[in-house]
């Protein structure tokens, strides 16, 4: 009873201990310092502190059982002696014809007696085994050949048996086969051949008016044709490797051009920022209105989405549209040299800010495209190197996009739990980038009109908008937000 008692006590105090250390834990991990002294939360519902995820509770572990056992010693064997020798009882001397044994009786024959008995019988004996024995070679060479005989009649019989089974097995699954064909036919005939050719006869019609609807269609163009036609968005005829080449080639309008970075692959349509410090910026990312989806999946980031440029009347597409422009091209204009990156931002009162790097490159797709950047200058806070600086410590280190490799919904690379569907950044943020653990800028977030939007309006209640947290902060979604590069070079 002691010993129940002491073992309650010590849970007791252990589950104690056990919410102790957890509320002490919750209480700090909830209230973080800021730079203003005030409790930051932005981190959305999730914690604030690695330990969190990881939370294990000690558990009690009860000792092996102790006490008397439920049987005995086992009883010592008594020791085992040498066995006693017998004495060898003498016998009669061999042959001797005045012994008798005395076990015998008094009324036995004398050895000598016995002796020519036995002869005698012996003598006959072996005269009578000698006439058996020939008689007995010959009865076993007979039940040699009968049993041989038998023998090769059974293996004959069973073979012929095995034989009549096989044909009755193939007689019986060909009698099978042939009712099921027989049946298949039939079904066929009469049900599958009338529902098949009214199938088709209703394919035939679908086909007659889509045939009607194509002339009339051909009608329509060749009316329209009766002009020439003219091209709402031309591309200039100057073009090059990158921008800043088409720059240096005289194309000094902003607008979309038609690039070849690599001979060995074909040309494609970019938009260049010919006027921006001096020109030469080619966009890899814009957003304007929210009118382009940017949760997409790894393969759409992969080759690029959304519409490069449109015209608004001029005759050119001058104005640029919502897009990302693939990250393999990304990594390839980033990889041929030396590459600098320009973030600018604008909230929903007009106020403008930019990030710049001297040093941008993005990796190839075997290494999940990852990002590294060096250099910054600029106004709008140093997201990429730094992390947020509303927070603190490991918290702070956890939201910095160096070195990081690009996530998407359903491709998981960030830093948070690998493995773990339920705590993945790009899910919870709403498109694709270079998360950790996970963010403190978020260029391809969710659009919210307006800027400021709550937990309550996100979908999974996380900083999930077009977050720039040095210059706004977590929950404050920017209008518009573009990234370009352009070949690095020192500024005459």
């Amino acid at each position: 009873m002691k010993k129940l008692l002491l073992l309650c006590l010590c849970l007791g105090v252990n589950w104690a201990q056990d919410d102790l250390d957890f509320d002490e834990y919750d209480l700090e991990a909830t209230i973080s310092p800021s730079a203003n002294g005030t409790g930051v939360n932005a981190r959305g519902h999730r914690p604030l502190t690695r330990g969190r995820d990881v939370y294990t509770s000690s558990q009690y572990a009860p000792p092996p059982i102790s006490g008397g056992g439920r049987y005995r010693g086992r009883p010592t064997p008594a020791p085992v002696g040498q066995a006693q020798l017998r004495e060898k009882e003498a016998q009669p001397d061999a042959g001797g014809c005045t012994h008798a044994a005395q076990d015998m009786g008094v009324l036995c024959p004398t050895g000598c007696e016995l002796k020519t008995t036995l002869l005698k019988q012996e003598r006959n004996v072996k005269m009578s085994i000698n006439e058996l024995k020939p008689l007995v070679d010959e009865l076993s060479r007979s039940s040699n050949t009968i049993y041989s005989y038998v023998t090769s009649m059974s293996t004959s019989l069973r073979e012929r048996q095995r034989v009549a089974n096989d044909n009755s097995r193939v007689v019986g699954e060909y009698t099978d086969r042939v009712e099921d064909q027989h049946a298949y036919i039939k079904e066929t005939v009469d049900t599958v051949f009338p529902s098949n050719i009214r199938v088709l006869q209703g394919v035939l019609d679908k086909v007659r008016l889509k045939i009607q609807k194509l002339e009339k269609a051909i009608q329509s163009q060749r009316e329209l044709c009766v002009e020439p036609c003219k091209t709402k968005c031309p591309i200039p005829v100057v073009s090059g490797k990158e921008c800043e080449d088409i720059f240096r080639r005289g194309g000094r309008d902003s607008q979309m051009y038609l690039i070849q970075p690599d001979a060995f692959f074909p040309p494609y349509k970019v938009f260049c920022d010919q006027t921006t410090q001096k020109g030469g910026w080619l966009l890899i990312q814009s957003r304007l209105d929210g009118s382009v989806d940017f949760g997409r999946r790894w393969d759409e980031y992969r080759r690029g989405f959304g519409n490069t440029a449109f015209d608004v009347g001029k005759g050119h597409c001058e104005t640029p549209g919502e897009f990302w422009l693939g990250n393999d091209r990304i990594s390839q204009l980033t990889k041929t040299g030396p590459t600098e990156v320009l973030i600018e931002m604008q909230d929903w009162t007009g106020d403008k800010v930019h990030a710049q790097y001297r040093q941008f490159t993005i990796q190839s797709e075997t290494s999940n495209y990852v990002m590294a950047v060096d250099g910054y200058s600029g106004n709008a806070g140093n997201c990429f190197l730094e992390g947020s600086l509303e927070l603190f410590g490991e918290n702070r280190t956890m939201t910095i996009h160096n070195g990081m490799m690009f996530s998407t919904y359903d491709r998981d690379n960030d830093n948070w739990t690998p493995g773990d569907p339920s705590k993945q950044c790009s899910r919870e943020d709403g498109g694709g980038w270079w998360y950790n653990r996970c963010h403190s800028a978020n260029p391809n977030g969710r659009y919210y009109i307006g800027g400021a939007y709550t937990k309550e309006m996100a979908k999974h209640g996380t900083d999930d908008g077009m977050v720039w947290m040095n210059w706004k902060g977590s929950w404050y979604s920017l209008k518009t937000i573009s990234m370009k590069i352009r070949p690095y070079f020192a500024s005459s």
